[in-house]
């Protein structure tokens, strides 16, 4: 009888026991323990991949915001040299004539044979007197340097210059414009040496210094009866009017 009872309250117990385990897992309690650590670890791997995302983000945005200085001074960059392609035209316009010298000396030539026309005239006045007229038949500025060097057929010497005849400046002929020199032939009193005809002419043109070569020479003709000089021929320099030639 007593054994019975024990069996029935020790049944009773069990059963006590179980419905408190079962009502335990039905109110969410071990779920919650579980969620519990499901929640930090979920947490905890959120968090790091969200650190971690943050940070990438920061690290993106930096890189973005360096890129964009990078970008910005490639822009400047790519401004300086829109502004280093401006400088040649700058330096075109520089260079358009008349605006230094190295295009006006790119611009002017030497006058010589090649691009003028030379003549040579006997003149009554002065007596014994020649007159060398220099046309500028090119499309350039020419320069006629010092003083012609006259030559007659074979001479070997060279007539000098009269000095009182030096111009202020170089001559400079535009296109179409004539230079000048005179010539003394022979002295008027008869007091010249070795007096001899001449049925040939040379002009040789002068370059930037005294007594180098202008280029090429020229060979004016003259009257068919020659022209007669002697040890008193000289020269002028050249000079920019007929004028300053006919008073020599």
């Amino acid at each position: 009888m007593r054994t019975a009872r024990r069996v029935r309250l020790l049944a009773a117990t069990g059963a006590a026991v179980a419905a408190l385990a079962l009502s335990a897992c039905q109110n969410g309690t071990g779920a919650k323990d579980e969620g519990t650590s499901g929640s930090a670890n979920s947490t905890s791997a959120s968090s790091t991949p969200k650190a971690s995302e943050d940070s990438t983000g920061a690290t993106s945005s930096g890189t973005s915001g360096s890129s964009g200085t990078n970008a910005s001074g490639t822009g400047s960059t790519g401004s300086g040299t829109g502004r280093s392609a401006s400088t040649p035209a700058g330096n075109s316009a520089a260079k358009k004539p008349g605006s230094g010298g190295g295009s006006g000396t790119t611009a002017r030539v030497l006058c010589n044979g090649s691009n003028t026309k030379v003549t040579a005239q006997p003149v009554s006045r002065p007596l014994n007197h020649m007159l060398l007229t220099v046309t500028n038949t090119g499309s350039k500025l020419c320069d006629l340097t010092y003083y012609p060097v006259v030559r007659f057929d074979e001479m070997q010497w060279v007539p000098q210059p009269d000095e009182d005849t030096h111009p202020q400046a170089v001559v400079s002929l535009a296109p179409g414009e004539s230079g000048y020199a005179g010539v003394l032939l022979s002295a008027a009193d008869g007091s010249g040496d070795g007096g001899t005809t001449g049925h040939r002419l040379t002009i040789a043109f002068q370059g930037r210094t005294p007594n180098s070569s202008g280029g090429a020479s020229a060979t004016p003709s003259l009257p068919a009866k020659g022209m007669y000089y002697d040890s008193s021929l000289r020269v002028t320099y050249w000079q920019q009017s007929r004028d300053d030639v006919n008073g020599w």
